[in-house]
């Protein structure tokens, strides 16, 4: 098991591999939608039914106190078996659209076991700089969630010639989890600092919003959160028909489709340094007016490739790097005995919400054209930054980042 660093490295790659299963079916929407026929609302579903289960996920292992009944690890390691087992069963059954769904949801819930008590494991090992290690993770399941775009270029099988077929995807998914699975199974154990917690309280749960210094944190939250799935979703794609549209090749879209998820890890970890230092509040909303800068300008720019996709990289970097800071936030300002309610109550309204942005952006494209869909994400950023910037006004706000709000 080694050292705290060592803890720390394997962790980080683990859910990066596992963390591949989230977007594996999205990133291969084009074959899929051939295959099945889809329209614009089955296209978002491939999406949305993950973020579903992971909500039910969230909410099942919150409300059984699963991360307490059975060791943190062994519950990465066995929710990101399942999930693998969930995600390539649509490659090798390639079963109707209607019961890859149900595994889709299946693959989001199972990750449920894969993120958060991740994160409890890092929390244990690092008494101190929790920030940066929290920021390592976060950083390692952004890289995970854009591999898909990568696998969907690369050689992967002998005698390939083109583009892998969409059921390759997704196995190299799964057996990437696998073997996430396996370096969480051999090499981490929780550490000295596991935190205690209880029981999840519904009356705790409420407090997240009745309370007013968690309910400005958490519309901070989800303002950021508004748009981070959405973009993540759909850019890679918009990416795609502006590269087709200006004859370059499919290959050179999807390796760009991939960069502009994957940079957001490096994001994730300067802003968790960031923030330790100049403090919460200031890092997430500037984190938010850039990125919320860059939809606004990013759907108007289909005649300039490659300068799209100089926007869409800064896009990528600052959509995802204060997300670990929302959840130090509430983490601080909540009752140390609750902070899992807390956490879970942030989670479960969070991606509650992105189903109703990756289900928009698509059907106003469809519409209104890609510079609207694209612009609509916006919205969030700027109630978010409102948000927190009313938090970093209040006396509690002192709780934040020993000091520094």
């Amino acid at each position: 098991m080694g050292s705290k660093w060592q803890v720390l490295v394997a962790v980080a790659v683990a859910e990066l591999l596992a963390m591949s299963l989230w977007f594996s079916a999205s990133a291969v929407i084009p074959q899929l939608t051939v295959e099945w026929s889809l329209d614009a609302a089955q296209q978002s579903w491939l999406t949305v039914s993950v973020q579903l289960g992971f909500v039910a996920g969230a909410v099942a292992s919150a409300l059984t106190n699963l991360a307490d009944r059975m060791p943190a690890h062994r519950v990465v390691q066995y929710g990101a078996v399942l999930g693998a087992l969930a995600n390539g069963a649509i490659a090798v059954l390639r079963p109707t659209f209607g019961v890859a769904l149900a595994l889709r949801f299946l693959t989001g819930a199972c990750l449920a076991g894969v993120y958060p008590p991740a994160m409890k494991l890092m929390v244990s090992w690092f008494e101190h700089r929790r920030g940066m290690a929290i920021g390592v993770l976060v950083g390692a399941t952004t890289v995970g969630s854009a591999l898909p775009h990568l696998f969907s270029v690369l050689p992967l099988f002998p005698g390939q010639a083109g583009l892998p077929p969409w059921p390759a995807v997704l196995i190299a998914a799964s057996i990437s989890a696998l073997v996430g699975a396996g370096i969480i199974g051999l090499w981490v154990r929780p550490g000295p600092y596991l935190p205690v917690t209880a029981r999840f309280d519904w009356r705790q749960a409420a407090r997240g919003f009745s309370d007013t210094a968690l309910r400005r944190a958490n519309f901070g939250y989800l303002g950021h959160m508004w748009e981070l799935y959405a973009m993540w979703t759909w850019v890679p794609l918009f990416l795609l028909q502006v590269y087709r549209a200006n004859g370059i090749g499919e290959g050179p879209a999807r390796v760009a489709g991939f960069m502009i998820i994957a940079v957001g890890g490096l994001g994730c970890v300067v802003a968790g340094v960031v923030a330790d230092r100049v403090g919460r509040t200031l890092v997430t909303s500037v984190s938010m007016l850039v990125s919320g800068a860059c939809a606004l300008v990013a759907g108007s720019l289909g005649a300039s490739p490659w300068l799209l996709t100089a926007v869409c990289l800064l896009w990528g970097f600052a959509v995802v790097a204060d997300s670990a800071q929302f959840s130090a936030a509430v983490s601080e300002l909540s009752d140390p005995a609750y902070v899992g309610t807390a956490l879970t109550t942030q989670t479960a309204a969070g991606f509650l919400l992105t189903t109703l942005t990756i289900r928009l952006v698509p059907t106003a494209a469809a519409t209104d054209g890609w510079w609207l869909a694209l612009a609509l994400l916006a919205v969030g950023p700027a109630f978010g930054i409102r948000a927190m910037m009313a938090l970093r006004a209040m006396p509690v706000a002192r709780k934040l980042a020993g000091g520094r709000r």
